[in-house]
Protein backbone atom coordinates (compact mmCIF):
# COMPACT_ATOMS: atom_id res chain seq x y z
CA UNK A 1 0.00 0.00 0.00
CA UNK A 2 1.54 2.93 -1.36
CA UNK A 3 1.12 6.68 -1.48
CA UNK A 4 3.24 8.71 -4.15
CA UNK A 5 7.17 6.81 -3.52
CA UNK A 6 6.43 5.64 0.37
CA UNK A 7 4.79 3.39 2.29
CA UNK A 8 1.54 4.90 3.96
CA UNK A 9 2.54 2.91 7.00
CA UNK A 10 6.08 4.59 7.01
CA UNK A 11 6.04 6.55 10.60
CA UNK A 12 7.26 9.92 11.75
CA UNK A 13 8.66 10.50 15.10
CA UNK A 14 7.34 13.07 17.34
CA UNK A 15 11.07 14.66 19.46
CA UNK A 16 9.11 17.44 20.87
CA UNK A 17 7.96 15.38 24.44
CA UNK A 18 9.35 15.53 27.43
CA UNK A 19 11.29 12.28 28.00
CA UNK A 20 11.15 12.83 32.08
CA UNK A 21 8.37 10.70 34.36
CA UNK A 22 7.88 13.98 36.18
CA UNK A 23 7.62 16.65 33.77
CA UNK A 24 5.53 13.82 31.52
CA UNK A 25 2.81 13.66 34.49
CA UNK A 26 2.85 17.21 34.80
CA UNK A 27 2.16 18.59 31.21
CA UNK A 28 -0.91 15.48 30.89
CA UNK A 29 -2.42 16.96 34.21
CA UNK A 30 -1.83 20.49 32.72
CA UNK A 31 -2.89 19.92 29.25
CA UNK A 32 -5.65 17.84 30.35
CA UNK A 33 -7.50 20.31 32.72
CA UNK A 34 -7.06 23.24 29.67
CA UNK A 35 -8.65 20.68 27.32
CA UNK A 36 -11.43 20.24 30.00
CA UNK A 37 -12.20 24.04 30.66
CA UNK A 38 -11.76 24.35 26.74
CA UNK A 39 -14.28 21.55 26.06
CA UNK A 40 -16.78 22.88 29.06
CA UNK A 41 -16.24 26.60 27.69
CA UNK A 42 -17.58 26.15 24.02
CA UNK A 43 -19.78 23.45 24.81
CA UNK A 44 -21.73 25.65 27.66
CA UNK A 45 -21.75 28.58 24.91
CA UNK A 46 -23.17 26.18 22.07
CA UNK A 47 -25.72 25.18 24.74
CA UNK A 48 -26.64 28.73 26.36
CA UNK A 49 -27.04 29.81 22.60
CA UNK A 50 -29.24 27.00 21.90
CA UNK A 51 -32.10 27.28 25.03
CA UNK A 52 -32.04 30.72 25.65
CA UNK A 53 -34.86 32.01 23.08
CA UNK A 54 -32.80 35.84 22.85
CA UNK A 55 -29.65 35.22 21.86
CA UNK A 56 -31.31 33.24 17.97
CA UNK A 57 -29.75 36.14 16.44
CA UNK A 58 -27.40 35.92 13.48
CA UNK A 59 -24.55 37.23 15.45
CA UNK A 60 -25.03 34.44 18.46
CA UNK A 61 -25.58 31.97 15.65
CA UNK A 62 -22.41 32.72 14.44
CA UNK A 63 -20.71 32.41 17.77
CA UNK A 64 -22.35 29.48 18.77
CA UNK A 65 -20.59 27.91 15.40
CA UNK A 66 -17.16 29.18 16.08
CA UNK A 67 -17.67 27.31 19.24
CA UNK A 68 -18.59 24.52 17.63
CA UNK A 69 -15.83 24.41 15.48
CA UNK A 70 -13.35 25.18 17.96
CA UNK A 71 -14.47 21.84 19.61
CA UNK A 72 -13.40 20.01 16.59
CA UNK A 73 -10.59 21.93 16.10
CA UNK A 74 -8.33 21.23 19.38
CA UNK A 75 -10.41 17.15 19.37
CA UNK A 76 -8.19 16.80 16.28
CA UNK A 77 -4.93 17.20 17.92
CA UNK A 78 -4.88 17.23 21.81
CA UNK A 79 -6.11 13.84 22.29
CA UNK A 80 -3.23 12.91 20.25
CA UNK A 81 -0.80 14.91 22.52
CA UNK A 82 -2.31 12.99 25.66
CA UNK A 83 -2.27 9.65 24.23
CA UNK A 84 1.17 10.80 23.39
CA UNK A 85 2.85 12.47 26.53
CA UNK A 86 1.76 8.56 28.57
CA UNK A 87 3.50 6.56 25.46
CA UNK A 88 6.81 5.47 25.55
CA UNK A 89 6.70 5.30 21.06
CA UNK A 90 5.51 8.82 20.14
CA UNK A 91 5.44 7.62 16.32
CA UNK A 92 2.81 8.57 13.69
CA UNK A 93 2.01 7.11 10.07
CA UNK A 94 2.63 9.28 6.99
CA UNK A 95 -1.66 8.37 6.53
CA UNK A 96 -2.08 9.36 9.65
CA UNK A 97 0.12 12.21 9.94
CA UNK A 98 -1.96 14.08 6.43
CA UNK A 99 -5.17 12.88 7.85
CA UNK A 100 -4.41 15.35 11.39
CA UNK A 101 -3.23 18.03 9.22
CA UNK A 102 -6.10 18.02 6.76
CA UNK A 103 -8.48 18.65 9.65
CA UNK A 104 -6.03 20.41 12.12
CA UNK A 105 -5.54 22.86 9.21
CA UNK A 106 -9.02 22.47 7.68
CA UNK A 107 -10.59 23.37 10.75
CA UNK A 108 -8.44 26.35 11.61
CA UNK A 109 -9.11 27.82 8.36
CA UNK A 110 -12.77 27.62 8.67
CA UNK A 111 -12.35 29.31 12.22
CA UNK A 112 -10.21 32.29 10.54
CA UNK A 113 -13.56 32.39 7.56
CA UNK A 114 -15.52 32.63 10.47
CA UNK A 115 -14.15 35.36 12.15
CA UNK A 116 -14.30 36.92 9.02
CA UNK A 117 -17.85 35.98 8.59
CA UNK A 118 -18.53 37.43 12.41
CA UNK A 119 -16.72 40.79 10.81
CA UNK A 120 -19.16 41.47 8.35
CA UNK A 121 -22.63 40.73 10.70
CA UNK A 122 -20.97 43.59 12.63
CA UNK A 123 -20.24 45.49 9.42
CA UNK A 124 -24.05 45.00 8.53
CA UNK A 125 -25.48 45.63 11.91
CA UNK A 126 -23.48 48.47 12.74
CA UNK A 127 -23.64 50.73 9.22
CA UNK A 128 -26.76 49.53 7.48
CA UNK A 129 -29.08 48.80 10.93
CA UNK A 130 -32.40 48.96 8.76
CA UNK A 131 -31.81 46.88 6.18
CA UNK A 132 -29.57 44.31 8.43
CA UNK A 133 -32.69 42.07 8.91
CA UNK A 134 -33.24 41.69 5.20
CA UNK A 135 -29.73 41.23 4.71
CA UNK A 136 -28.76 38.87 7.27
CA UNK A 137 -31.21 36.34 7.07
CA UNK A 138 -30.85 32.50 9.32
CA UNK A 139 -31.04 31.02 5.61
CA UNK A 140 -28.08 33.29 4.65
CA UNK A 141 -26.15 32.46 8.18
CA UNK A 142 -26.45 28.79 7.55
CA UNK A 143 -24.57 29.44 4.07
CA UNK A 144 -21.80 31.41 5.34
CA UNK A 145 -21.12 28.47 7.94
CA UNK A 146 -20.90 25.73 5.71
CA UNK A 147 -19.29 27.37 3.39
CA UNK A 148 -16.60 28.53 5.53
CA UNK A 149 -16.19 24.74 6.90
CA UNK A 150 -16.15 23.22 3.70
CA UNK A 151 -13.85 26.20 1.96
CA UNK A 152 -11.82 25.67 4.63
CA UNK A 153 -11.06 21.61 4.32
CA UNK A 154 -11.16 22.44 0.40
CA UNK A 155 -7.81 24.58 1.01
CA UNK A 156 -6.82 22.30 3.39
CA UNK A 157 -7.22 18.97 1.41
CA UNK A 158 -5.11 20.86 -1.40
CA UNK A 159 -2.46 22.10 0.89
CA UNK A 160 -1.96 18.68 2.40
CA UNK A 161 -2.13 16.42 -1.08
CA UNK A 162 0.72 18.95 -2.37
CA UNK A 163 2.92 18.58 0.84
CA UNK A 164 2.45 14.91 0.93
CA UNK A 165 3.50 14.16 -3.39
CA UNK A 166 6.93 15.89 -1.98
CA UNK A 167 10.15 13.70 -1.37
CA UNK A 168 11.07 13.19 2.21
CA UNK A 169 14.11 12.49 3.58
CA UNK A 170 16.08 9.75 5.68
CA UNK A 171 15.01 11.81 8.31
CA UNK A 172 11.76 11.08 10.07
CA UNK A 173 11.89 12.84 13.35
CA UNK A 174 9.38 15.96 13.83
CA UNK A 175 10.35 18.58 16.18
CA UNK A 176 6.60 19.28 17.00
CA UNK A 177 3.73 18.03 19.63
CA UNK A 178 1.37 16.86 16.23
CA UNK A 179 1.25 17.05 12.61
CA UNK A 180 1.73 21.05 11.42
CA UNK A 181 2.86 22.70 7.88
CA UNK A 182 6.08 23.72 8.95
CA UNK A 183 7.55 20.80 10.90
CA UNK A 184 6.83 18.62 8.10
CA UNK A 185 7.88 20.85 5.20
CA UNK A 186 11.47 21.15 7.38
CA UNK A 187 12.01 16.94 6.51
CA UNK A 188 11.02 17.58 2.52
CA UNK A 189 13.90 17.15 0.16
CA UNK A 190 13.33 19.31 -2.85
CA UNK A 191 13.72 22.61 -4.02
CA UNK A 192 12.36 24.18 -0.85
CA UNK A 193 11.83 27.22 -2.18
CA UNK A 194 9.82 26.76 -4.95
CA UNK A 195 7.55 24.76 -2.55
CA UNK A 196 7.60 27.04 0.36
CA UNK A 197 5.74 29.23 -2.52
CA UNK A 198 3.05 27.03 -3.03
CA UNK A 199 2.78 26.49 0.92
CA UNK A 200 2.71 30.51 1.29
CA UNK A 201 -0.25 31.13 -1.44
CA UNK A 202 -2.78 28.35 0.12
CA UNK A 203 -1.54 30.39 3.79
CA UNK A 204 -2.35 33.05 2.09
CA UNK A 205 -5.59 32.20 1.13
CA UNK A 206 -6.52 30.67 4.66
CA UNK A 207 -5.42 33.61 6.84
CA UNK A 208 -4.37 36.82 4.93
CA UNK A 209 -7.15 37.09 2.70
CA UNK A 210 -9.84 37.14 5.51
CA UNK A 211 -7.85 39.09 7.32
CA UNK A 212 -8.55 41.84 4.74
CA UNK A 213 -12.01 41.16 4.76
CA UNK A 214 -12.01 42.11 8.63
CA UNK A 215 -9.85 45.25 8.47
CA UNK A 216 -12.19 46.14 5.49
CA UNK A 217 -15.44 45.46 7.74
CA UNK A 218 -13.91 47.41 10.60
CA UNK A 219 -12.87 50.47 8.50
CA UNK A 220 -16.18 50.92 7.40
CA UNK A 221 -17.51 50.26 10.91
CA UNK A 222 -15.15 52.80 12.67
CA UNK A 223 -16.36 55.48 10.05
CA UNK A 224 -19.74 54.64 11.02
CA UNK A 225 -18.97 54.97 14.69
CA UNK A 226 -17.23 58.19 14.73
CA UNK A 227 -20.36 59.76 13.44
CA UNK A 228 -22.50 58.63 15.82
CA UNK A 229 -23.36 62.25 17.97
CA UNK A 230 -23.84 60.22 21.02
CA UNK A 231 -20.74 59.21 23.23
CA UNK A 232 -22.98 56.41 24.47
CA UNK A 233 -24.22 55.06 21.13
CA UNK A 234 -19.89 55.41 20.20
CA UNK A 235 -19.41 53.01 23.31
CA UNK A 236 -22.40 50.67 22.41
CA UNK A 237 -21.36 50.14 19.08
CA UNK A 238 -17.54 49.34 19.98
CA UNK A 239 -18.45 47.45 22.94
CA UNK A 240 -20.10 45.00 20.63
CA UNK A 241 -17.23 44.82 18.43
CA UNK A 242 -14.41 44.29 21.11
CA UNK A 243 -14.74 40.93 21.82
CA UNK A 244 -14.44 39.42 18.34
CA UNK A 245 -11.27 42.21 17.71
CA UNK A 246 -9.83 40.32 20.61
CA UNK A 247 -10.41 37.36 19.18
CA UNK A 248 -9.18 37.79 15.72
CA UNK A 249 -5.50 39.77 16.81
CA UNK A 250 -5.04 36.43 19.16
CA UNK A 251 -6.01 33.95 16.12
CA UNK A 252 -4.44 35.93 13.31
CA UNK A 253 -1.38 36.99 15.52
CA UNK A 254 -0.64 32.74 15.88
CA UNK A 255 -1.51 31.94 12.46
CA UNK A 256 0.70 34.95 10.82
CA UNK A 257 3.20 33.93 12.77
CA UNK A 258 3.15 30.21 12.04
CA UNK A 259 2.43 30.06 8.74
CA UNK A 260 2.94 33.35 6.76
CA UNK A 261 6.83 33.24 6.97
CA UNK A 262 9.83 31.61 5.20
CA UNK A 263 10.95 28.05 6.25
CA UNK A 264 14.40 29.05 6.94
CA UNK A 265 13.18 31.36 10.43
CA UNK A 266 11.49 27.90 11.34
CA UNK A 267 12.43 27.64 15.22
CA UNK A 268 11.41 24.26 16.98
CA UNK A 269 11.48 25.85 20.50
CA UNK A 270 9.52 29.02 19.61
CA UNK A 271 6.84 27.10 16.85
CA UNK A 272 6.36 24.49 19.82
CA UNK A 273 5.16 27.37 21.88
CA UNK A 274 3.40 29.02 19.67
CA UNK A 275 1.66 26.37 17.80
CA UNK A 276 0.39 25.20 21.62
CA UNK A 277 -0.77 28.90 22.34
CA UNK A 278 -3.38 28.54 18.91
CA UNK A 279 -4.14 25.31 19.70
CA UNK A 280 -5.33 25.46 23.81
CA UNK A 281 -4.95 29.49 24.42
CA UNK A 282 -6.81 30.57 21.92
CA UNK A 283 -9.43 28.12 22.05
CA UNK A 284 -10.01 28.29 25.96
CA UNK A 285 -10.00 32.14 25.81
CA UNK A 286 -12.34 32.37 23.40
CA UNK A 287 -15.31 31.57 25.32
CA UNK A 288 -14.23 33.55 28.60
CA UNK A 289 -13.72 37.07 26.46
CA UNK A 290 -17.24 36.45 24.93
CA UNK A 291 -19.02 35.67 28.47
CA UNK A 292 -17.04 38.26 29.91
CA UNK A 293 -17.60 41.34 27.80
CA UNK A 294 -21.04 40.52 26.65
CA UNK A 295 -23.66 40.90 29.59
CA UNK A 296 -26.45 38.73 27.48
CA UNK A 297 -23.90 35.89 27.26
CA UNK A 298 -23.47 36.00 30.61
CA UNK A 299 -27.30 36.14 32.07
CA UNK A 300 -27.24 33.03 29.26
CA UNK A 301 -24.69 31.22 30.61
CA UNK A 302 -25.36 31.58 34.17
CA UNK A 303 -28.75 30.29 33.25
CA UNK A 304 -27.72 27.11 32.26
CA UNK A 305 -26.96 25.10 35.16
CA UNK A 306 -30.64 25.96 36.67
CA UNK A 307 -32.05 24.99 33.04
CA UNK A 308 -30.49 21.60 33.14
CA UNK A 309 -31.33 20.90 36.97
CA UNK A 310 -34.93 21.88 35.90
CA UNK A 311 -34.58 19.10 32.65
CA UNK A 312 -33.16 16.36 35.36
CA UNK A 313 -35.99 16.88 38.05
CA UNK A 314 -38.86 16.32 35.24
Amino acid sequence: MTWGNRSVLMEFVFLAYPSHLELRVLSFLGVSLVYTLIISGNVLIVVAIHTEARLHTPMYYFLGSLSGVEICYTAVVVPHILAHILQSEKTITVLGCATQMAFFIGLGSADCLLLAVMAYDRYVAICHPLRYPLIITMTLCVRLVIASVVIGLFLSLQLVAFIFSLPFCQARGLEHFFCDVPPVMRLVCANSHIHEQSVLVAATLAIAVPFLLIATSYAFIVAAVLKVQSSAGRHRAFSTCSSHLTVVVLQYGCCAFMYLRPNSSYDPKQDQFISLVYTLGTPLLNPLIYALRNSEMKEALGRVPARSSLSRDH
